[in-house]
């Protein structure tokens, strides 16, 4: 036992004799004495030009290094310097094995990091190009660095926690200039301070960070500060934030001009070895937006689990934009994009993100869902339900310029010319193939009532899939106008022409109201039955229309011509074929019909239509001609046939030689600038008519002049057979 005292005596006398040296040599030596080779040290191994202007100073309780007035410059401009650094460690925690910081001071750093024209930075020339002699030396102290670092499987990298502890820490006045002479960006970091206290691990601290950014392209400032509570436990596995809130004030011309300020409030915990993370009445603003979220988050590999809900409170995107200096978005009606809200609850197996309970706020509108995303793959599925939604309220209103446009014809030039303007503008591809083909949806969206084109839309249903670049519309229906429509659309993007098969069918929707509300044009009325097969190929406009291949059948009952009188155009030529003059003025202003019929045969820009078919008052539509859908134009020929009395009027009396002649009707013209002005009486197919009037009076005056003789002879016959009959009887009798 004496031994074992005698030992503990030496050492600590050692201990003690250390101490006193180094208490001793601190106070004899004068580290500013070594300042010339300190300096020629770091210049022999490196590029760096090292300046000490200021005092090194050392202290022993507690132990401390002080530097003041330091400067390292490379290739002669200045790359760092330092106004002063102060790192003082307690004496009496070395003694006991429990190292502790007592104060760490940076104040006035300042770096200047620079990219040349080639993409080069300065801070790579720092150190001296070895000479082609310690090439092989260099790999071998790597080769024995990695040798040194790797460790014996199965055997432990664990230790004992570690103790730190830090008295106080704080930076203050550290700027960073960083220059990209390749690209003229500029950053700096400036008024970069650091405030900490008593950090040691296991328990809470306060940490408090200001700072300031500016960037030259673009021209953007940020005033930042940031304050919080921190903890983090001795195996550094367990991190925690508390008390967190970080105000951000921002500026310049991403914002316009204008100020902004974002803040982040809450608190977060994570967990490294349970793979555990935590955000608690989190909160994120900018401007007039705030949201709101609690998530917990299980599992940090490809299959977390979350679970936590989100909440962006009522907010006006007009303000929001304003306030950001950003441009606001046109709309027709300027009272829209005033509330907006979202809230959603967060779940889901492992791997998957799904929301539940998810409301979406559009001014007065309201959709309700649910959906889910897949981190594997990133499907999405997603089912969303929405009340009433007027579409035309968010569209960009139309100019004075646009409306004048369609009321004159010096509008319609302009048109033509804008529209000769966008045919000469190079066109792009419609749809980003690359990105359709990784998509895997599954979508199913609803509305109670749509109008979108003034066109009013009720119980819309739309079911879009999509996997592997083929997406499929399934499903697109709703009522319109007293009928049904349903449409679906397969889109084959697989290949780089991809193509498209388009099917839809419509029953009974009132042409009137559609059209007129669709485009103001009120020429035809009755319910329109249609069935629409087509397919084409490729992604741009023009080629579709080129490679269209198809056909639309209609069906058109108990309908009416509006604005044009067909009865009128057939009186005139049968007036015409009876040489005489109309007398009726009043022919009103439409032409009813029963049961419209056709079919529009699709070959490219051109639409055929051969067997128009309709049924009028003493006369049969039939009609035949094409549409060119690139030039917007009409070249059509129609015939009134006449099958029966047609009018009261005297000069349009259906005689025999007018009965099944054809009135002819013809419909040309640009129908995108004047549908009403389209059709009219064909005059010069009409001689056509007036030629089969004229066989049909030569045939019946032939036919007459054929009677008449039959008749005479018949007659003569009859006479003479009487006459010699006659006698005979007579005859008979004496």
């Amino acid at each position: 036992m004496k031994a074992v005292r005698y030992l503990l005596i030496a050492v600590i006398a050692l201990i003690l004799l250390a101490v006193v040296a180094v208490a001793v040599a601190m106070a004899v030596i004068n580290p500013n004495d070594y300042k010339p080779q300190i300096e020629q040290a770091v210049e022999k191994q490196t590029n760096l030009d090292l300046v000490l202007e200021g005092d090194i100073g050392w202290s022993f309780i507690p132990l401390g290094l002080e530097l003041n007035n330091v400067q390292a410059n490379l290739e002669g401009n200045r790359f760092v310097a330092l106004e002063q650094m102060v790192a003082q460690l307690d004496f009496w925690s070395l003694i006991s094995m429990s190292p502790q910081v007592d104060t760490f001071v940076l104040s006035g750093l300042e770096a200047n990091l620079e990219v040349n024209e080639k993409g080069e930075g300065n801070w790579t020339r720092i150190m001296p190009e070895p000479a082609e002699g310690d090439a092989g030396g260099e790999q071998e102290t790597a080769q024995a660095e990695q040798e040194q670092q790797a460790e014996p499987a199965g055997e432990e990298t664990g230790g004992e926690p570690l103790n730190f502890n830090v008295d106080n820490v704080e930076i203050s006045n550290a700027q960073v200039h960083y220059t990209d002479k390749s690209t003229g960006q500029a950053v700096t970091l400036e008024n970069f301070n650091v405030n900490a206290s008593q950090i040691t691990l296991g328990s809470e601290f306060p940490l408090d960070i200001s700072f300031r950014v500016e960037t030259a392209k673009p021209q953007f400032e940020v005033d930042g500060s940031i304050s919080a509570r921190l903890a983090a436990n001795e195996a550094l596995n367990d991190f925690a934030v508390s008390g967190l809130k970080a105000v951000f004030d921002m500026n310049g011309e991403p914002f316009g001009g204008k100020s902004v300020t974002a803040e982040l409030t809450g608190s977060a915990n994570a967990n490294l070895e349970n793979e555990t993370a935590t955000l608690s009445e989190f909160t994120a603003s900018v401007a007039n937006l705030s949201m709101t979220t609690d998530l917990d988050v299980k599992g940090f590999g490809d299959k977390p689990s979350l679970s936590g809900s989100i909440n962006v409170q009522e907010f006006s995107l007009k303000d929001l934009l304003n306030e950001l200096g950003q441009p606001a978005v046109p709309t027709s009606d300027p009272d829209v994009l005033d509330a907006l809200a979202f809230s959603t609850s967060i779940g889901g197996e492992p791997g998957k993100i799904g929301l539940s309970d998810l409301t979406l706020k559009l001014d007065d509108t309201t959709f309700t869902g649910a959906g889910s995303y897949n981190l594997a793959n990133s499907g999405l599925v997603f089912n969303l339900q929405g009340d009433k939604l007027n579409a035309d309220r968010y569209l960009p209103p139309k100019s004075e310029d646009d409306t004048k446009a369609g009321e004159s014809a010096s509008g319609s030039q302009e048109q033509t010319a804008s529209t000769k303007t966008a045919q000469s503008t190079p066109e792009s591809d419609l749809l980003p193939l690359e990105t359709l083909r990784t998509l895997l949806l599954d979508i199913d969206f609803g509305l109670a009532e749509l109008v979108v084109s003034n066109l009013t839309i009720n119980e819309v249903k739309a079911s879009t899939t999509a996997k592997d670049g083929l997406i499929r519309v399934d499903e697109f229906s709703g009522k319109l106008y007293d009928g049904r429509f349903g449409a679906n659309v397969t889109l084959d993007a697989r290949s780089d022409n991809p193509k498209w098969k388009i099917g839809s069918d419509v029953t009974n929707v009132q042409t009137l109201p559609l059209l007129t509300d669709l485009a103001e044009v009120d020429m035809l009325s009755g319910g329109a039955n249609l069935k629409v097969n087509v397919t084409t190929s490729g992604n741009r406009v023009s080629v579709l229309r080129e490679k269209a291949d198809g056909q639309i059948s209609f069906n058109l009952a108990e309908g009416q011509f509006r604005k044009m009188n067909l009865t009128r155009m057939a009186c005139q030529g049968i007036a015409i074929a009876n040489q005489e003059s109309l007398s009726t003025s009043d022919w009103g202003a439409t032409t009813p019909f029963n049961d419209m019929r056709g079919t529009l045969d699709i070959k490219g820009n051109t639409v055929t239509n051969t067997d128009l078919v309709a049924a009028l008052a003493g006369m049969k539509l039939e009609g035949v001609g094409t549409i060119d859908l690139k030039q917007t134009t009409l070249d059509y020929e129609a015939g009134l046939r006449i099958v029966g009395e047609i009018h009261r009027d005297e000069a349009c009396r259906v005689t025999e030689y007018v009965e099944n002649v054809v009135i002819p009707v013809e419909c040309r013209g640009n129908f995108s600038e004047d549908p009403a002005g389209l059709c009219s009486f064909d005059g010069s197919r009409f001689r056509d008519t007036l030629k089969t009037i004229a066989s049909n009076a030569a045939k019946a005056k032939a036919e007459e002049e054929v009677d008449r003789a039959r008749e005479k002879a018949e007659k003569k016959i009859n006479e003479k057979l009487e006459e010699e009959l006659g006698d005979k009887l007579k005859g008979l009798f004496k």
